[in-house]
């Protein structure tokens, strides 16, 4: 009788098992498409044996753990490149806007308006006497200025824009982290109970994986199964159960939003742009306080020279009137936001007839100093006299144009990457629903066989009892 009681306690006990091992079936359907999701297994262990007289009699199995089918490894390589990815997409997409503020084949760019001023002069030179001639001048230089003053604003513009960006990314980044700690406590309270939390970790990983996409952190789990994450090498986002923050600020100096770190809600919080280097913040402050000001720089430098260099020449001039010329721009003592502050001189802007192109009073026909000017076109002024004005632009377009290309290539070689290394995660961790709908199959026919085998046990023990009757 006993081993009947055995027998059913077997088959029942089996039962469980596969309908264990069918629901975690079930729960892997349904996360077919759940993005972060690892496959689950039912590891099935064999029952200690019962010893009967010289004999080992097997007690079935039962179902020892649910585990998750991952590669620890594999998700750490994932979370780098996510990070490589987040960076590099962020300067392709800022190189793209870069670019498109030195279109020169859409739209008419700052090369064609300094041709046009200097062109106007050489027009003025052959008919030094004509008003038109000289409202020309004027028109030209106001286009150009006009021009300068684009290309610095919409510069700004994008850093605006960037500057925006980062503060929805840092609010994204302390969300997550905030989670990543509540899920710290919940993995803690599952596993001290000797099962493993696989929903919870894999929750957790996807986190730590669109955490490091913003910015880059180094991150690290303890034996109990909490992790730590820092950001920007210094800034403590998680530890266990507890999230640091990030915050923004603008700075009074630059105007630029700042990176900040607190610790907690009531700590000091402390500045950590510069320590920033990877992931979308990383990206987004590279181009806007690298790339862009370079360029903005640039565009200031060709600002004040063009400036300076024409307003020495029209200095020495007479104008119409026979009187010495001014300064036929107004521009800042050095090359600092020239640019922006680029403006054509009052007495000109007022009065064409004080542009001063005689090099001696009282000279109607003299062209001189307008022949001068016209002619810096062509001299090699900037970059230490070994490129002209034309030149110094030119090299801007070709780089932003090089560099733009570089960083689009690098964002696709990083996408190829990541593809990659998911398909490989996909092929490990990934729910394929042939193969599940094979494991449903061969625990249903597991359960028929379990529910069989109770009822032939249950129809040896009625035979049994119907011995007793006879």
């Amino acid at each position: 009788m006993s081993k009947l009681n055995s027998m059913m306690t077997v088959g029942a006990r089996s039962l469980m098992n596969s309908q264990t091992a069918l629901q975690t079936v079930s729960h892997n359907i349904a996360n077919k498409t759940t993005e972060g999701f690892s496959r689950q297994r039912v590891e099935i262990l064999t029952n200690p044996a019962a010893s009967s007289g010289n004999l080992q009699i097997g007690m079935g199995a039962r179902a020892g753990v649910v585990t998750r089918v991952n590669n620890p490894w594999l998700e750490k390589q994932l979370q780098k490149e996510n990070m490589s990815l987040g960076y590099m997409e962020t300067r392709a997409d800022g190189m793209v806007r870069v670019e498109q503020v030195y279109n020169e084949q859409v739209n008419k760019g700052l090369n064609h308006y300094i041709d046009e001023f200097f062109n106007s002069f050489r027009e003025l030179a052959n008919t030094p006497e004509s008003l038109a001639s000289r409202t020309l001048v004027r028109e030209s230089a106001d286009a150009m200025i006009t021009d300068f003053k684009r290309v610095d604003a919409q510069l700004q513009g994008i850093q605006i824009d960037l500057d925006g960006q980062i503060k929805v990314t840092v609010d994204e980044v302390n969300q997550m982290a905030k989670e990543v700690a509540s899920l710290n406590e919940k993995i803690q309270q599952i596993e001290v109970q000797k099962t493993p939390a696989n929903d919870e970790r894999d929750r957790r990983d996807l986190l730590i994986k669109k955490i490091g996409e913003r910015i880059d952190i180094t991150w690290a789990e303890n034996k109990e199964g909490q992790v730590a994450i820092m950001a920007a090498g210094t800034a403590v986002l998680v530890s266990g159960s507890e999230s640091g923050e990030l915050r923004t600020t603008v700075n009074g100096e630059t105007s630029k939003v700042d990176v900040l770190f607190a610790p907690t809600a009531f700590a000091q919080p402390s500045i950590i742009t510069q320590q920033v280097k990877g992931g979308k913040i990383g990206g987004a402050l590279e181009i806007r306080d690298q790339t862009i000001e370079e360029y903005k720089r640039k565009n200031d430098q060709l600002a004040f020279a063009i400036a300076t260099e024409v307003n020495s020449i029209h200095r020495e001039g007479f104008d119409r009137y026979g009187k010495p010329g001014d300064d036929f721009f107004a521009v800042t003592a050095s090359p600092l936001n020239s640019a922006q502050s680029l403006a054509i001189n009052s007495t000109v802007a007022l009065d064409v007839g004080n542009i001063a192109i005689a090099s001696r009073p009282n000279a109607p026909g003299d062209n001189t100093v307008a022949n001068a000017i016209s002619s810096l076109q062509h001299q090699r002024i900037m970059d230490d006299f070994r490129s002209t004005f034309n030149d110094f632009y030119n090299t801007q377009v070709g780089e932003v144009g090089a560099l733009t290309m570089r960083a689009g290539k690098s964002k696709e070689a990083q996408v190829n990457i990541l593809a990659q290394l998911n398909n490989i995660r996909e092929s490990i961790s990934g729910v394929s629903l042939d193969e599940e709908a094979t494991k449903m199959i061969e625990f249903q026919k597991s359960y028929d066989a379990s529910a069989r085998m109770i009822k032939t046990a249950d129809e040896m023990f009625d035979t049994i009892l119907n011995l007793k009757r006879l």
